[in-house]
Order: C-alpha cells, then structure tokens, then sequence
C-alpha cells in the first residue's frame, strides 16, 4: 500500500509519528495524523490551525501541560528564606530569561517511554506503532483512491479516510468546530480533481 502514497502522504505518515513523539503518545493516533494533515496544503480546507487541533486534542485527551517550574510557583516561605541570606529569586529568573530566552525555565516533555526486550521501561526515540484506528484510516485512504480511480494516495485521500473512519478523536476534533463532513469531502475530491487535471 505505501508504495502508492505521494511524496506528500509518506510525509504525513512521518510528520504524524513525530507529531505523536512531541505529545508523549506511546502510539500514532488519528489525531496525530490530523495534526500532520494541517501542516499540509489540505489544512486550507478546515476552518481551524494545527495549534488549534493540538490544544482540543491535549484538553479531550487528558494530556497535562507542560509543567512550568518557574520561580513565581515557589513557596513564600522559601522566597523568603532566600532573601534573607541575599537571593531575590525575581532577579535570579529575570537574569536566566535574559540569558536563554524566556520559558527557559519549563521543563520539556519526557519522551515517551516504551518496553525493552525484557519488559523494562525506557525512554525511546524510535519507531511509534499505528492505533488501530489509525491503520484502518491508512486502509480506507487507499480505499478512497480506488474509488476515486486513482493510482495514488495524496494527503487528500488520508483526509478522505480520516472522515470515512469517523470514530477516532481527530474525527471528534473535526465534528467539534462544526466542520460539514459532506462538504469537506466534496472539497477534498474536487481538490483531487484539479490536481490529476
């Protein structure tokens, strides 16, 4: 099947995998294929960004933010047992922002942990594997193509697959800002068209 996608659509795939790796998912989900497909020309058809789809996505999942370990979180107590032997913890943050940037101070998200040969954790940077969602959306992309008469598979047809599977979070997402199934898959194949014209 893969042999059939675009340069394009195998970028989604990979865009979808590092997508999944930056959320601290431990598998490629349709939402992460939906995040990648917004940095595609395909996101012109969705009336949301790819921020915006992060943001549901982080809030339906339950995923935590990002902790910010700043100093304004310290307890008033230890600010004031710092001042008194002379650090002003405002000053110290304000000197480490101006020197690395501000947020330098938040910790980044732990890469995902996953299972060695003997069942032991470790964090990993290696390949993520599919939901099952995630793989019946690649199945029905291709099914999109072959009804469509098409020999290829663009990042409009996982976009085709995505609606036609209609039951994974990045679906959610979608039905979330009202967008008209209906119509985006009429767009997305006259999009098809233009482009095999």
């Amino acid at each position: 099947m893969f042999e059939r996608f675009t340069t394009d659509a195998r970028q989604v795939v990979v865009n979808a995998q590092e997508q999944a790796r930056m959320m601290g998912s431990d598998h490629i989900g349709t939402e992460h294929v939906l995040l990648s497909l917004l940095t595609t020309p395909v996101a012109r058809l969705v009336p949301f960004d790819a921020e915006t789809a992060r943001a549901d996505i982080e809030r339906l999942a339950g995923v935590p933010s990002v902790p910010d370990l700043s100093f304004t979180e310290a307890d008033e107590e230890d600010a004031a047992a710092l001042k008194a032997i002379g650090i002003d913890l405002d000053k110290v943050r304000a000197a480490i922002e101006e020197s690395f940037g501000a947020g330098s101070l938040r910790l980044p998200k732990p890469a995902p942990k996953k299972r060695g040969i003997f069942g032991k954790l470790y964090a990993g940077g290696g390949h993520i594997p599919f939901s099952l969602r995630a793989k019946k959306l690649l199945e029905l992309s291709l099914r999109e193509a072959i009804r469509l008469k098409q020999n290829f598979i663009a990042p409009e047809h996982i976009m085709l697959g995505l609606l036609r599977e209609g039951d994974g979070l990045a679906a959610r997402v979608l039905a979330d800002h009202d967008v008209d199934f209906r119509q985006l898959r009429t767009a997305l194949e006259d999009s098809l068209k233009n482009a095999a014209a």
